[in-house]
Formats: C-alpha cells, structure tokens, sequence
C-alpha cells in the first residue's frame, strides 16, 4: 500500500540508457533517482525543491535493457526545510517475479519560496519500526554530511 510519503516511478529500461558495456548507465540511475525523490519532495511539501545533497548511492546489481524498474522514493526524516529522502531502485525481467534491489540512497531536497529562500516543511513522523530505524539512519547521514561540510571548510578553506 502506497504511503502518502511515498513515490514510486515505473518503466522499463530503454536502449537509450546503456553504456558501452551495454548495461544501463551510472547517470541514468542517477537521473532516476533525483527524478523521484524531487517528486516525493514536492509531494510531501507542495513547494518547489531543489536537491541539496546525494549520500552513499550504492550501485549494487547492474540493470538491463528491457527490464521493468522500480524507483521508491519515501521521506524518511524532516528537519525544518528538508526533507530526507530514501530511494531503493528495483530491477526485474517483466514475465517474471524475480526482483532485485540494484541500488539505494539517500537524498536531501530542501523546500524554496518563490525567491529561492528556504520555507518550512511539514514533520515526519515515523510510524513503523522500519521508518523508526530509516529516520536513525538518515540523521547519521545528516550528521556526516555537515562533519564533511567543516572538515572542507577547516581543512581547505572551502565553504
């Protein structure tokens, strides 16, 4: 069942999309990927969103022309103008019932104004034992992103 929190995109892998190795390419999931959370972002905060961070995307099976793919995206934790948002992409032959995760991620959009200012969001609230130890996970990446953040600013004088 399908949570209001939640966005899932559907289609099949096109010939367009491979590499030269003839497997999908990297950047197409990656565009998939932003494609869906930015729509789960909207979604939830009824604004306009832009992508602040991409955190371990992880490429874990490749994924085929002609395979039907399934990209979730679902708002794990809220701050005041972001949203965090996990995404696990799915692949599968669309005659059978064999699904594989090919990859997951988290991805941080925060909600903008009209002028391009930050707005407040709606919070999240965790419902299930999962979202509780998803929202777990997301804060560590949020913890981990601004200790980067410093240790750029610190280290090379990057802001």
């Amino acid at each position: 069942m399908k949570k209001d929190n939640e966005t899932e995109f559907r289609f099949l892998a096109e010939p367009t999309d491979v590499n030269f190795g003839g497997k999908v390419h990297g950047g197409m999931v990656m565009k998939w990927i932003d494609q869906a959370s930015y729509a789960c972002a909207a979604q939830w905060s009824k604004r306009y969103c832009v992508t602040v961070s991409a955190n371990a995307i992880r490429f874990i099976r490749p994924i085929l022309v002609g395979q039907l793919i399934s990209v979730t995206a679902r708002i794990v934790h809220t701050g005041k103008t972001s949203m965090h948002i996990y995404v696990v992409v799915r692949a599968s032959d669309p005659k059978e019932d064999n699904v594989v995760v090919t990859n997951r991620c988290f991805i941080t959009f925060m909600a903008i104004d009209e002028a391009g200012y930050p707005v407040q969001v709606p919070p999240y609230e965790p419902q299930s034992e999962e979202d509780k130890l998803l929202e777990t996970v997301a804060k560590h990446a949020k913890d981990f992103a601004q200790k980067l953040d410093n240790d750029f600013e610190q280290t090379l004088g990057w802001k």
